[in-house]
């Protein structure tokens, strides 16, 4: 097992077997028996334009466990970390059916990986279409098409990570987050988001990790029904003993509930079968766009071009006086703003970068929290709230061009048409005021929101940069409650799971969860049905 040595701080022209070297150097006379080593995580700190810095955290394997151990507990920064590949115990338990995992985003998909390496064949359901024509399918509604209610940012191969950053950042400290990144490397991704403090994958490369985690999965016995939704099930003894889907009935032995922040209709669906849901705090707004260059120079300075450094990203956040937050969320530097409607009649606006993140402006949701006691206490009012606001939005264009304004004029309430960054919201903005489509409340925290970001990030202080609204989807408004055993407080078989179910935010959170719901799974019953 190998130890971790945080805090090796090298200048930003330092060659990556420098800060290696540097952090050998760390552990003195107890350096010896080293095996391999090599960069295990980088971060940028710019803090001070005068002083920045990379810092890194190195990984070192040793030839004895024990040596390992002791280091760890003689210096403080040295961490002994265990093995992240799961190994869970197969029950002897056997049960009728088929594993049956609803949503082929990042929690179904790696569900669904597992499942199937430890031979249980599940039979995974997909609403929206395989990657190859998902792309086909969005790219003609971003240049005008009808809106597919099925195949679109939000449904289909991937989830809505595939047309996002792919950014596989997260807040949750689980070993089983390297492995995510491990296994998607293995996919195809880039090596270096193994080493990043930022690591993402770009929506161009998602597109492929995802193709060939479902060329696995089929390989090993498991079925992946594309266009194919969740339309019903039936209850038996507190379980689900058949679900609906494509017209057909099929009997199960567990379901799997990935369906992402966005499958309404399926949160309905559970709510009229009496599954237990309550509402979940979650955050609206609108995106800002600022020229990338722009961001660079507020974080960098003087360093701003410097190869060496990469793309500038920010993560800002303000509290009011009541309590009620608003931060920045999803940034993508060098992306657009793509639309991201799944509903026809509703706007909904999201961020989506390649890897290459080499476009004009810089990107990220500015958002608002709200909560039941704004929306109402019943269990899909928070998803009505939504829905709402994206309505707002569309009868106030009359089309899915989306209501922009200046950043400047939002927060003095004026209104101007001149725009010097340039929209890339690609269906076309009408320049109005967002009265008509935000609550009030949100409004005036965003503005107040945006004026603090000013005192901190110069770009925020540029009148010119546009809000484009509205965004809606930044987690799920239901929490699908499950027990210690991972499954339904209402539903013995049924395992909610990932974003959608309220447990997880983002790609590598959702794609932990996944893994986690197979493994309970694994230890309840065998694959030998």
């Amino acid at each position: 097992m190998p130890i971790l040595i945080s805090d090796v701080k090298t200048d930003i022209n330092s060659k990556p077997d420098e800060a290696v070297e540097k952090a050998l150097k760390k552990l003195g006379k107890l350096r010896f028996g080293i095996v391999k080593n090599e960069i295990y995580k980088t971060s940028l700190d710019a803090r001070k334009q005068n002083d920045i810095h990379f810092v890194h955290t190195v990984y070192a394997e040793l030839d004895n466990i024990e040596h390992e151990k002791e280091i760890s507990k003689k210096l403080s920064f040295v961490k002994y970390i265990d093995n992240s590949k799961p190994a869970p115990e197969i029950s002897k338990v056997k049960k009728r059916g088929r594993v049956v995992v609803t949503g082929f985003g990042p929690a179904g998909m790696f569900c669904g990986l597992l499942l199937a390496e430890y031979g249980y064949k599940p039979v995974i359901l997909e609403r929206g279409d395989k990657i190859e024509n998902r792309e086909r399918i969005v790219n003609s509604f971003w240049n005008g098409g009808n809106l597919d209610d099925n195949s679109n940012v939000q449904f289909g191969e991937g989830g809505a990570g595939t047309f996002s950053d792919g950014k596989l950042t997260t807040r949750i400290k689980d070993p089983l987050c390297r492995y995510v990144l491990e296994r998607f490397c293995e996919f195809g991704a880039p090596e270096e988001i193994l080493f990043k403090a930022k690591p993402h994958v770009g929506t161009d490369k998602l597109r492929t990790i995802v193709k060939n985690i479902r060329e696995r999965i089929i390989s090993l016995g498991g079925e992946i029904r594309f266009l194919t939704k969740l339309e019903d099930f039936k209850i038996e003894n507190s379980n689900i003993k058949s679900i609906i889907a494509g017209g057909e009935e099929i009997e199960v032995s567990a379901v799997v509930l990935a369906v992402g922040h966005s499958a309404r209709d399926t949160f309905e669906l559970l709510f009229e079968k009496g599954v237990f849901l309550e509402p979940k705090p979650f955050a609206v707004g609108a995106r800002i766009e600022h020229r990338q260059t722009d961001v660079d120079e507020s974080l960098y300075g003087k360093n701003a071009g410097n190869p060496l450094l990469p793309k500038g990203e920010y993560q800002l956040s303000f509290r009011d006086k009541s309590g009620r937050g608003c931060y920045t969320f999803c940034m993508c530097p060098g992306g657009v703003v793509v639309p991201s409607s799944s509903e026809k009649g509703g706007i909904v606006t999201n961020g989506m970068s390649e890897f290459a993140r080499d476009k004009e402006n810089a990107n990220a949701a500015v958002v608002v929290s709200v909560t039941p006691d704004d929306f109402g206490k019943n269990p899909l009012d928070g998803m009505y709230f939504a829905r709402r606001i994206e309505r707002n939005a569309f009868k106030k264009t009359g089309s899915y061009a989306a209501p922009a304004i200046k950043s400047g004029d939002f927060i003095s309430t004026a209104s101007s048409s001149k725009i010097s960054v340039c929209p890339t919201y690609s269906l076309g903005v009408s320049y109005c005021g967002f009265e008509d489509v935000l609550p009030e409340f949100v409004i005036s925290t965003m503005q107040a929101g945006l004026y603090d970001f000013g005192r901190k990030m110069k770009c925020f202080k540029y009148p010119d940069a546009v809000l484009t609204a509205p965004e809606t989807r930044t987690s799920s408004p239901v929490r699908i409650t499950r027990n210690e055993k991972g499954t339904s407080l209402s539903l013995d078989n049924l395992y909610p799971c990932g974003e959608g179910a309220g447990y997880a935010g983002g790609i590598t959170s959702s794609a932990v969860d996944g893994l986690k719901t197979a493994i309970k799974i694994i230890e309840a019953f065998s694959s030998d049905t």
